[in-house]
This record gives C-alpha cells, sequence and structure tokens, in this order.
C-alpha cells in the first residue's frame, strides 16, 4: 500500500517516530510532549508535530497558544518556521486558529492540511522528530505512514483491558504487512498512584500489567510505565515541562523510555538496511 504514495521529502530530518494511541484520555499528547522534550535534553536535535488537525493540544502544553509561526516566501513557495521551547522544534495546526475556533473539515482536507504542516515547514537538521497522533485509525494516520519514512511507532496506552482493546487496533495498523511501520515498542501511562507523603506505597488504580501483556502479544518491548502523578497533569496545563517539577519518578521514567527509543530505532534501522 505505501508504495502506491509518493513520499514528501524531509531532507535533514533522520528518525520520524509517531505516537500512537487508539483511544482518547490516555495522556498520548502528554507523552510526545515530554518526549521530544527528554530526546532534546539528551542533545539530540528534535522536532515535534501535532497531527491532531481537529482537537491540537500541544500549543496548549508548551505554553504557545498566543505565538504565531514567521511565513518567508522562497520563490513561489512559502515556507512556516516552527516555534521552538525547551529546544524542541514545535508545529502545529493550533498556531493557526484561535483558541476556541473548531475545525469543520472532512477527513481529506484535514489529512491534506497536515501534509502541507510537514513539507511547507523549515525543519532544518532533526535528529528526531515525534509526532503525535489523533486516538483512532483514520485519514490522518493513514496519510502519515503513506507519505512519511517512519524510523517507527510508539504506542501509548493505560493498563486497564478497555484501553488495551482499543490500543490494539492502533498497534495491528502499524503490524499490517503492507505499511510496514518498526513498532518501537508500548508506554504504559499511569501506571499507579504513589501518595507523595507515602513515596514507597504503589496503588494499582487502573489495574496492572496492561502494557506487559500488550507487548507480549505483539511480540515488542514495553519501553517504560509511566506514574500517574497530579504534577505531570499541571506542568501541561501551565505550559511547562515535567523536567521542571520535583517528582523524581515521572523524570527517571521518561529518561529510561528515552533511551529505548534511541536503541530501538537504531535496531529499527539496522534491520531495515
Amino acid at each position: 500500500m505505501s508504495q502506491l504514495f509518493e513520499k514528501i521529502p524531509m531532507e535533514g530530518v533522520k528518525n520520524i517516530i509517531v505516537v500512537a494511541s487508539g483511544k482518547g484520555g490516555v495522556g498520548k499528547s502528554t507523552v510526545a510532549a515530554n518526549l521530544a522534550v527528554s530526546m532534546s535534553r539528551n542533545g539530540y536535535k528534535t522536532a515535534l508535530v501535532d497531527a491532531d488537525i481537529y482537537g491540537p493540544s500541544i500549543p496548549r502544553m508548551f505554553g504557545i497558544e498566543d505565538a504565531k509561526p514567521d511565513v518567508t516566501a522562497f520563490g513561489d513557495k512559502e515556507m512556516i518556521f516552527p516555534i521552538e521551547k525547551y529546544g524542541v522544534k514545535i508545529m502545529s495546526i493550533g498556531l493557526f486558529i484561535e483558541k476556541n475556533q473548531s475545525l469543520i473539515w472532512r477527513g481529506p482536507m484535514a489529512a491534506n492540511a497536515l501534509t502541507q504542516l510537514f513539507e511547507n515547514t523549515e525543519w532544518g537538521d532533526i535528529d528526531y522528530m515525534f509526532v503525535d497522533f489523533p486516538p483512532g485509525t483514520g485519514d490522518i494516520q493513514l496519510t502519515t505512514l503513506q507519505k512519511l519514512n517512519l524510523a517507527g511507532a510508539v504506542i501509548v496506552t493505560t493498563p486497564q483491558e478497555i484501553a488495551l482493546n482499543d490500543a490494539r487496533k492502533a498497534t495491528s495498523m502499524f503490524t499490517n504487512p503492507d505499511l510496514k511501520v518498526p513498532l518501537l515498542g508500548i508506554i504504559e501511562n499511569m501506571s499507579w498512584f504513589t501518595p507523595e507523603q507515602h513515596p514507597d506505597e504503589k496503588y494499582y488504580l487502573f489495574g496492572k500489567g496492561g502494557g506487559h501483556k500488550l507487548a507480549l502479544e505483539y511480540d515488542t518491548w514495553l519501553l517504560g510505565q509511566i506514574p500517574l502523578v497530579m504534577e505531570v497533569g499541571e506542568a501541561a496545563e501551565q505550559g511547562k515541562s515535567i523536567f521542571s517539577q520535583h517528582n523524581r519518578q515521572v523524570v527517571e521514567a521518561f529518561e529510561k523510555i528515552t533511551e529505548m527509543i534511541i536503541t530501538r530505532a537504531i535496531s529499527a534501522d539496522d534491520q531495515v538496511n
């Protein structure tokens, strides 16, 4: 299937990794945003594309809702310069619309808008580009899979079975032999809750072991488990990185996952070559 579509030239971008989930509410965008920041903190040139055309949340999470990208004409083509924060180059349709404005577009229009964000943005040299997918398996996902050369995909889920059922659908999309996208692994979010006053206690509010179960089903890696911590949500609401917070559990979880993604992406590239 992917061979029927002309690929978007992404010169200078080495590794494009999509972050996906089967359903909303699992913290996928929060995970994508903090993975990008973590990768930048590790010294890599990093970009983040908000592919959720209908409900972009990345501008809010980075505190750049009021920022407007510069647009410059190069010959007969206009190029967009991404907003940069925390060392991450960011692009989102949310940077071009008002906060309360809704986009009432059919799937092909949304997919075309996303294509333009990739194609008309002046990215420069990028080691890792993360693409924050909307939930589900629709036009946005298929367009990205067909038109970009991807280094791999990461699935975000929470431990409970209802989230796993939807995560399986997203995982199956990437493991489809016609699409041939390497599955880098599973990230389990909201794995447990630890009260700040009792750091040695863990409460499994949404069940236990769901991410590991999904990884076994698809013969892939459980990249890491992220605890449920109030500071993470508060940081996202305030446009701050979790690395500015004090909870070492979350910071260490993201640092470990980042290391795993780097290793898995290199491994997937070696298999292709």
